[in-house]
Parts: C-alpha cells; structure tokens; sequence
C-alpha cells in the first residue's frame, strides 16, 4: 500500500466509524419509551468533553510540537488555524439554512421555506462536518508527518472519541424528529444521514494533508477551532437550555476526562 493510501484508507475507516455510532444513537429511536432530557443532557455534556479534550490533545498540541519541529513559532500556526476554523464555521453558519435542536430556536443562515426538520438536519450535517474532517487530519498526519509528533494510536483515539460522542447526537436527531410525528424509521433514517459527512470530512481531511504537508500544524489548528466554535455554540447550550446544568457539566469533566485518558493510553 502507497505512502498516501494508507492514511485515506485509516481516515475513511475512521469516518465510517464515527458515523456508524451516530446511527447507533439514532436506533434509540424504535424503543417505546424516549430517554429522559436529564439523560440526554448528561450525554450532550459529556459529548462536548469528549470534542473539547480531542481538539486540545489530539490537535493542538501534536500540531504544535509538528510547527516547533518544522522551525515555526508553535503557537502561531496554532492561534492562526484555530481562529480561521471557528470563522470558516461562523461562514457557513450564517449562509446554509439551519435550525436549532432548542423547540424554541429561531431559523439562521439565509432564508428558506424548506420545512423545520429539513433545516435541523442540516444543522446536525453541517456540525459533524468538523469531526470528519479532524479524523481526516489526525490519520493524515500519523501517517505523513515526518516529524513523529502524531500517532496512528492518536488518531485511533480520536476517532474512538468522536464516535462516543456520535452516539447521544445520533439520539438528540432522531427524537425531536420522532416527536414531530415522523415514524420511527424515517427518523432513524434521519438521523444517522447527519453525520454521514463523517466519512467524506475525513477522506477530504486525509487529502488536504497529503497536499498541503506543510501546512499541517494549521490543518490541525484548524479542525480544532471548528469543533470548539460547535462545541459552545451548539453542544453546551443545548445540553442546558432545560435546566441540568449541573449534570450537563458532570457530562463535560467525565467526557474531557476520557478523552484525555484515551489519548494518552493511546497515543
């Protein structure tokens, strides 16, 4: 297998992977009974631990040690893509016509009469673009970068990290679509076409490494940001919009905790 191969084949598994549990999340959906929003909120924290914790370890920090091996300033291609992700996020969230999980949440992007459960999967589609793309990243860059500072094992763990955190994002799709009145296969169905981004994210992420080597540590700065700027305007808000605060942040450490843990054992 060629130098390029590998890592676009790791990044499709890993794509695949994290999309796989995002239906598995969906699947809650052909239980009788919906799972508590206090359960749900738990998750969605522990969700935007598990993303927080792969942004800083996963990305970050190998793409500064890569940017100090390369001869850079390693905090300038750190702050620079990290910055330029959540603004690209910003983009595209005032253009694409979106909604909200929060019932009450108003329509964004440019105007559409596409119907409101159109425009929450597209929300959904448009945030799990970033997690695709940083798997796509982190197994580009184990398998291209010359300096040694990511690790298949790293990229391994994010990807296990994405993927636990797929599983209550698949649930939080599914169910207000299920509660609109759509039926249980139809909403699952729904719900795990969300993050079928997952795996084109990461195929482009692999390939945007093999292109641009150089630019590696803004790649991964990049892919941070993006997942950061989902994880506080998207994640965290609507794991407390009903009031469980305290166990949404109880969700955030253990998440954050895991992750952390993941990496380290793994990479």
């Amino acid at each position: 297998m060629g130098a390029m191969e590998a890592p676009l084949l790791y990044a499709l598994l890993g794509g695949l992977f994290t999309w796989g549990l995002t239906a598995v999340g969906a699947a809650s959906v052909f239980f009788a009974r919906e799972p508590s929003r206090k359960l749900l909120d738990t998750l969605l924290g522990f969700a935007a631990g598990v993303m927080l914790a792969a942004s800083v370890f996963s990305l970050l920090l190998p793409g500064m040690e890569m940017a100090k091996a390369q001869g850079m300033v390693p905090w300038v291609p750190a702050v620079v893509g990290f910055l330029l992700g959540g603004g690209l996020l910003r983009l595209i969230d005032r253009l694409l016509p979106h909604v909200h999980l929060d019932p009450g949440a108003r329509e964004e992007g440019l105007h559409t009469s596409w119907r409101r459960t159109t425009l929450l999967i597209l929300a959904i589609t448009l945030h799990n673009f970033p997690e695709g793309l940083a798997v796509g990243v982190a197994f580009g860059a184990a398998g291209l970068d010359p300096t040694g500072a990511a690790t298949l094992g790293g990229a391994i763990a994010l990807a296990v990290g994405i993927g636990l955190q797929n599983l209550p994002e698949g649930l939080a799709v599914a169910w207000p679509l299920r509660r609109a009145g759509i039926g249980a296969g139809l909403a699952w169905f729904y719900g795990q076409l969300s993050a079928i981004v997952e795996p084109v994210g990461a195929v482009l992420g692999a390939l945007l490494v093999g292109e641009m080597l150089v630019l590696l540590p803004y790649l991964m700065a990049l892919a941070a940001g993006a997942m950061v700027f989902v994880i506080v305007e998207e994640v965290i808000p609507e794991s407390q919009a009903e009031g469980n605060g305290d166990l949404s942040t109880f969700g955030v450490m253990v998440g954050f905790a895991l992750m952390m843990a993941l990496d380290v054992a793994l990479g």
